[in-house]
């Protein structure tokens, strides 16, 4: 485990620089698809401690976590995670003897401007695919949108156009 220094420490470093990579692209040119990432899905038990545990397990095996939901379902709690490095948030998830379902999802980086969120879900919604959650990248607090959808590729067409018309 890393210990804390002071100011910005090798440990916040070593994060700010995964999600800097994680999201290293050229945004400012037209895709010619949109990106799909890997959701990971847990259930945990509904009480206090119990999602600081898995999230600080994470940290230490310098996983970021790039957009997040967690709801309540009877005694526990369903847990969704987009990471910077799925493979390793795997292993910790392993480690930590929690089960976890693995979907892919798909994403999108808007410009930081009122409507764009209305407007990319209005796309969406007019081809009948339901959004999940979305997450802001902290470098350029510029809104990351993560959908979860059943069709995938169909909403990642959509979300491409979108962030091409942006």
């Amino acid at each position: 485990m890393r210990k804390a220094t002071s100011g910005a420490g090798t440990a916040d470093r070593s994060l700010r620089d995964a999600v800097n990579q994680a999201f290293e692209r050229d945004w400012d040119k037209p895709l010619k698809s949109m990106p799909t990432c890997k959701e990971l899905t847990i259930h945990i038990e509904d009480r206090p401690g119990t999602l600081g545990q898995v999230c600080r397990a994470l940290a230490e095996r310098v996983v970021n976590i790039v957009a997040f939901q967690a709801a309540p379902l009877d005694r526990n709690n369903l847990v969704r995670f987009v990471v910077n490095n799925p493979v390793t948030a795997k292993k910790v998830l392993d480690n930590q003897g929690l089960s976890y379902s693995e979907a892919d999802v798909a994403q999108v980086k808007l410009p930081h401007r009122p409507g764009e969120l209305a407007r990319v879900a209005s796309q969406l919604g007019e081809a009948d695919i339901n959004y999940a959650y979305g997450g802001v990248d902290l470098t350029t607090n510029a809104p990351v949108l993560i959908f979860g959808v059943s069709e995938v590729e169909r909403a990642a067409a959509i979300l491409d156009r979108a962030a091409a018309a942006a």
